[in-house]
């Protein structure tokens, strides 16, 4: 399978979701628990909540291959992004810290250098040559890494998670005019909570795309899962629910895209 799904836009925006994919190598999925084997901790159905993105006319680079293979989100060297608990390139233990491989069945370093070179490079050489493609063409660019998470998951939070979890890499990765924006469209509404740079800071995407500085923002947006789906398996879309949180979403995408042309 390709590393990869990629569509063009017009505007200077790129969508990157790195975690919706399930694709899985014969190496992963011999060696996977049972409950590894559910994929608990993708970004379920995050193409289809963001599909009116690509009508507005952005580019959109989807992630083929589940983050159990390799997770496109962390650096190339494994450096841990969080102090505090989390998942690293290949993640060993599943977000409940339960393991992800049966005892001695995980991939090899050679395997995992081969999954490294064939999806994880190939992933960042398109969001880097479609950045700088936008950035030439338009004379700055817009990164929006898409995420979700389940909202409840003791091991990396406390408590339940608020709906919205906006990541700027403690301001380091847009502009403050940008996340004033993006707060302030939060503010406006009622319905959903929302946090600044909280327990999602912004992944190593956010992170080592974003610089403003070089008229290169950044932000990441993880989603809380109960807003839009069922959050045990079979993992359904709701409807119901994704029509209310909707106009919230594009509200901070247009709202990313006015304020950056500003």
């Amino acid at each position: 399978m390709k590393p990869f799904e990629f569509s063009s836009g017009t505007l200077p925006l790129l969508v990157s979701i790195p975690h919706a994919g399930t694709a899985l190598t014969p190496e992963v999925e011999a060696g996977l628990t049972d409950a590894a084997r559910l994929l608990p901790d993708t970004d379920w159905h995050i193409p289809r909540l963001y599909e009116f993105v690509q009508s507005l006319g952005a580019s959109v680079l989807v992630g083929n291959y589940s983050r159990f293979v390799v997770d496109v989100n962390r650096p190339a060297d494994n450096q841990a992004l969080y102090t505090t608990a989390t998942t690293g390139l290949f993640p060993e233990t599943l977000f409940d810290g339960s393991p992800t491989f049966r005892t001695g069945q995980a991939p090899d370093e050679a395997i995992r250098q081969r999954d490294l070179r064939q999806i994880w490079q190939p992933y960042h050489d398109q969001l880097a040559q479609e950045l700088a493609r936008l950035k030439q063409r338009f004379g700055y660019v817009l990164l929006f890494d898409a995420h979700s998470i389940a909202s409840v998951i003791p091991r990396l939070f406390d408590g339940q998670l608020p709906d919205i979890n906006l990541g700027t890499n403690d301001g380091a990765s847009c502009s403050q005019a940008i996340a004033d924006r993006l707060t302030g469209i939060c503010q406006q509404q009622s319905q959903f909570s929302w946090v600044l740079n909280g327990r999602f800071k912004g992944g190593y995407i956010t992170r080592a795309y974003g610089q403003p500085e070089h008229r290169q923002q950044a932000v990441q947006l993880e989603l809380a899962q109960v807003n839009y789906m069922d959050e045990q398996p079979p993992f359904g879309w709701r409807e119901d629910k994704q029509r209310q949180l909707q106009p919230l979403l594009q509200g901070l995408i247009e709202g990313y895209l006015e304020e950056a042309a500003r």
